[in-house]
This record gives structure tokens, C-alpha cells and sequence, in this order.
């Protein structure tokens, strides 16, 4: 690892300057220039007390970035048949991110399961048939058909429906994860 290439990257990404972070480190501003370009390096303790300023744990640190998952595989979805469709997840352990992406399958007259209200956002891209979505307390419906997209808050109960004659596939993408 290039520790003074990550101390630098964590820096600019604090939008702290060299001056800022020498100061609340108290460390100087030449001793840091010299970890940035690798010319020396820091004890643990000192790099215990940069990583302090920038906000993230020492572990974090040294967590390699190249283990983040960037792209995803039909193998690597988990599908929940249900008795009227299915969920498939795309993205494996979306939980743990800020958004989390599904492909919902509904047979004909088929629904979802209830939304609670909570303090995110929906998006959904309606990919073949069409659905109503139902939003319960303010007694509103919304009828979508392939090609057209929903956004919403999640500020209501509310669930999806497929009102069409045929079975209705869309993206549904929720943050945070609800599913």
C-alpha cells in the first residue's frame, strides 16, 4: 500500500489543506509533505492521530479498495420465488449500501408487499406490463406501463400492483435498503 498516496487521497477527499491537517494533527507541515510523497514514514501512533483528523479508523485505513464490488453477475443475484412472481437482488448484500436495487416480477393482479413509511426514496422503471402503484392513507393510485418511471418518498404506506392482463417485470430502487 502507498501510504502517502492514501494519506494524501483521504486529505484532499476531507477537503483539508496540508496546513489544516498539520495544524489539527499537530504535526508539522513539512513532516506531512514528506509521508505524502513517501519520503518518510509515520509510527502508528502518529498515523493513528492523521486518520483521527480525517474521520476514518485505522482499519479503514488499510481496508483495500479494490475488494468494493463494481460489477455483478446473473450468478451472483439472489432470487425469492413467490407463490405470484418473484424478487431478484442485483447487487448481493445491498443492505449495506445507500441504495438497493431490485428486479420485481408480478403475475397478473399480483401485489407487493406494503411499504412502511420511512425516510427514503423509490425509483422504479417499469420494464414490461403495467403496474398501479397504491398509495393507502392518501387513497391515490398511479398506473404505469413499460418506459415509464416512478419517484417517490417513502413518506406514505403504500405497495404496487399489476393491473395488467400479462405479468409486470420493473426496477425498483429504494434508499435507503427496505427490502
Amino acid at each position: 500500500m502507498d501510504i502517502g498516496k492514501r494519506i494524501k487521497q483521504l486529505r484532499i477527499k476531507s477537503d483539508l489543506t496540508l496546513e489544516e491537517l498539520a495544524s489539527r494533527s499537530e504535526l508539522s507541515k513539512g513532516f506531512l509533505s514528506q509521508l505524502e510523497r513517501n519520503l518518510t514514514s509515520p509510527s502508528i501512533t502518529t498515523l493513528e492521530d492523521i486518520t483521527e483528523v480525517l474521520g476514518i479508523s485505522l482499519a479503514d485505513f488499510f481496508k483495500d479498495d479494490k475488494d468494493e464490488r463494481v460489477v455483478f453477475k446473473k450468478a451472483d443475484y439472489y432470487v425469492d420465488e413467490k407463490d405470484d412472481g418473484k424478487i431478484t437482488w442485483l447487487v448481493p448484500m445491498a443492505q449495506k449500501n445507500a441504495m438497493e436495487p431490485i428486479l420485481y416480477e408480478l403475475d397478473s393482479q399480483a401485489k407487493t408487499f406494503v411499504i412502511k413509511p420511512h425516510d427514503g426514496e423509490e425509483f422504479g422503471y417499469v420494464l414490461k406490463g403495467r403496474i398501479t402503484i397504491e398509495n393507502i392513507l392518501k387513497k391515490e393510485k398511479y398506473t404505469l406501463k413499460k418506459g415509464e418511471t416512478f419517484y417517490l418518498r417513502g413518506n406514505d404506506e403504500h405497495y404496487i400492483t399489476n393491473t395488467g392482463k400479462d405479468p409486470s417485470a420493473f426496477l425498483w430502487i429504494c434508499t435507503p435498503p427496505i427490502f
